[in-house]
């Protein structure tokens, strides 16, 4: 390994040099390049993240656009089985038009091995993705098999560009409506987590590093109870909407909520953060989206996350206020069962410790989905005046006592509703 000194890294210009934007990522003075600099558009190195030991490599966007060949390919796949060997977290700094096409389909094999070794990774260790500027072609799907994603405000993400897009669908559209970080956090939910500028993209990853890494113990100490009255965030209506992130942020240490894909399905929040020191995730329903349903978006949004933090043992903290799954002909067609399956299953399988925490209400289908002890949630506690039932009161007089409502006069169905 070529242990770089910080003046040498000063001597590049270019803000796309890979060198600069790995000493940028890395604690200073830590890079160690994992094999010599060439024109392969791969530049792979180790370092230390808060004293971290992490591998990284980073497309070089000065080299061909960052196109991947077979040389660089292998680059990465070598950074793979060092960080496999050493159960080190890997991050990819992404800025690649795809494979090169003047090595033909030998590139595209070269690509489909970077894959695989993405797949062998998988659940072993924590594999980030910075995108810092295009991630297009083959490479789209580079970062879309790691485990998160942080987008720089410029980056693009997207398999075909916009003038392949308008020549077969004759569909106008822009590099940043196609791709970019505010499409794919709030339409597509390819991306976790939106960086004010490279720089704080770098530092969401470090974050990143150290939430998955450096997991901390519980301390007793921090755990008694703070000054905000969490019953008191929520409304006096039980009809009322209210934003849960309030309630999610109290409940974890000062500043330590990190959400991911916050635009995207947004009824469930999702997010690492720490409590007492320790990292848990926590899933969340926000009744000030859908009321708080479960839809098929936000079933998928959340059984992926569960699976993540089962894969490298994070606890799991569920604050559970959900009428049910939304209902509609969209939702039917859209998949709502197929994918509200995943949530069952992911909950279902999950061996880390969990906890529930009811906190208005939590009706039907819901009940069973948002960790229950029926699929094996460690512990299940509700607010004293939380409903737990297979439906509201109301829904449930008109289907118990149908006959009896419908033989009413229609001037007295309402009031004989309400006393029933």
């Amino acid at each position: 390994m070529t242990t770089i000194a910080p003046e040498v890294v000063g001597e590049s210009l270019d803000p796309r040099d890979p060198l600069l934007r790995l000493t940028t990522f890395f604690d200073d003075g830590s890079v160690e390049l994992l094999h010599e600099r060439d024109r392969s558009g791969v530049l792979a190195a180790a370092g230390t993240v808060n004293g971290v030991r992490t591998i990284a490599f980073c497309t070089d966007g000065t080299v061909m656009g960052g196109a991947m060949g077979i040389e660089g390919c292998t680059h990465i796949v070598n950074a793979y089985d060092t960080a496999i060997a050493e159960q080190s977290p890997i991050v990819g700094i992404w800025h690649s038009g795809g494979a090169r096409l003047a090595e033909g389909v030998r590139a595209l094999h070269a690509v489909g091995l970077v894959f695989e070794a993405m797949i062998r990774a998988s659940g072993y260790i924590p594999q980030i993705s910075v995108v810092v500027g295009f991630a297009a072609g083959g490479a789209a799907y580079g970062p879309a098999l790691t485990d998160v994603i942080v987008m720089a405000p410029n980056s693009r993400v997207f398999v075909t560009g916009p003038d392949v897009v308008r020549s077969v669908t004759g569909e106008d559209v822009d590099m940043a409506s196609l791709g970019g970080p505010d499409t794919h956090h709030k339409k597509s939910g390819v991306c976790h987590i939106v960086a004010d500028d490279e720089l704080d993209a770098y530092e969401r990853g470090r974050r990143l590093v150290g939430l998955f890494c450096q997991q901390g113990h519980f301390d007793r100490s921090k755990a008694e109870a703070g000054d905000t009255d969490l019953h008191a965030l929520l409304p006096e209506s039980p009809r009322r909407a209210y934003d849960v992130h309030p309630i999610v942020t109290a409940l974890l240490d000062d500043g330590t909520f990190e959400e991911f894909q916050a635009k995207w399905a947004p009824s469930m929040v999702i997010g690492l953060g720490r409590l007492s020191g320790r990292t848990v995730g926590v899933l969340a329903n926000n009744p000030l989206r859908l009321g708080g349903c479960l839809n098929s978006e936000s079933a998928e949004k959340a059984a992926r996350f569960v699976r993540l933090c089962d894969a490298f043992g994070i606890p799991l903290i569920c604050v559970v206020d959900v009428p049910g799954y939304l209902p509609g002909v969209d939702q039917e067609w859209g998949g709502v069962v197929r994918r509200g399956a995943k949530l069952l299953h992911a909950f279902g399988e999950c061996t880390v410790p969990r906890v529930t925490l009811v906190t208005r209400k939590i009706y039907g289908g819901a009940y069973i989905a948002m960790n229950s002890r029926s699929l094996g949630a460690t512990k299940v506690f509700a607010w004293p005046d939380a409903e737990v039932a297979v439906m509201g009161a109301k829904a449930a007089v008109g289907i118990l006592h149908k006959k009896e409502l419908a033989a009413a006069p229609e001037h007295e169905r309402e009031a004989l509703h309400d006393q029933l």
